[in-house]
């Protein structure tokens, strides 16, 4: 689906979302329920630098700023963050690491955020943008990947074709759009031949705020340790404020 049969379906009362020459996202979709979606995001799969960050995250700051409940939809096409000697020296990471806490903390003030993959995604501008929202939903189509095997075999020092193996059966070395799924960072995948609002309402209607993605994970298989994890470090955590309250 293109964008703009995707914006289509998600807003059918109508909507001012555009996306511009650098590929940015913006503008606001009507709800059937006379409310209002904020939109933002990265179309055509463009990498997303200093310049692109910086509007995303001005738009999350007004949507704060002005109060109520307004939600956020993050569409996400882009294929990493810009492999920019400008963009690096000037500190990308903490351009990226600003938009997600504006996200996080648009959702902490009632903000309900939700990442709609349609594209690509990957690496930190994924991490930034569709994997910083309360939940995260994609389309069939979708290459979602924090990142791919050949840049992993480099980070970690394995051959590649030991993490291809690995892959086959633990999909948390394994990018694309199934193992997202399994792993729990993709909660659900939409079907484009049912009304793409009503699954939007949904979607919103279950966003909590609450991050269940090691949850999720562990119920589908996806994360086998996530749930022990989880209770180790809870543990850790009532042992500590036990501590300190003595």
């Amino acid at each position: 689906m293109t964008v703009d049969e995707i914006l289509a379906g998600l807003f059918p009362a109508g909507h001012d979302v555009v996306v511009r020459p650098d590929k940015l996202i913006l503008g606001t979709g009507r709800r059937g329920n006379g409310g209002t979606v904020e939109v933002i995001g990265v179309a055509d799969g463009e990498p997303l630098g200093i310049d692109g960050v910086l509007p995303l995250a001005e738009r999350v700051l007004r949507v704060i700023a002005a109060g109520g409940d307004t939600p956020i939809l993050v569409m996400v096409d882009t294929c990493s963050q810009r492999m920019a000697r400008r963009d690096e020296m000037l500190g990308l990471n903490e351009y990226l690491a600003h938009l997600a806490k504006c996200l996080l903390l648009a959702s902490r003030e009632g903000h309900r955020t939700v990442g709609l993959n349609h594209g690509k995604a990957a690496a930190g501008a994924f991490l930034a943008t569709g994997l910083a929202t309360d939940i995260l939903v994609a389309l069939p189509g979708a290459e979602p990947a924090v990142m791919d095997l050949p840049s992993m075999a480099r980070v970690t020092k394995l051959p590649e074709d030991t993490l291809r193996a690995l892959s086959q059966t633990t999909p948390v070395f394994a990018p694309g759009l199934a193992s997202m799924t399994e792993v729990g960072a993709v909660a659900e995948i939409w079907d484009p031949r049912r009304p793409l609002d009503a699954q939007l309402e949904a979607a919103l209607a279950g966003s909590s705020g609450h991050d269940a993605r090691d949850a999720l994970g562990a119920a589908r298989g996806g994360r086998r340790l996530a749930s022990e994890l989880a209770r180790r470090v809870a543990a850790q955590v009532v042992e500590s404020r036990h501590a300190a309250a003595s």
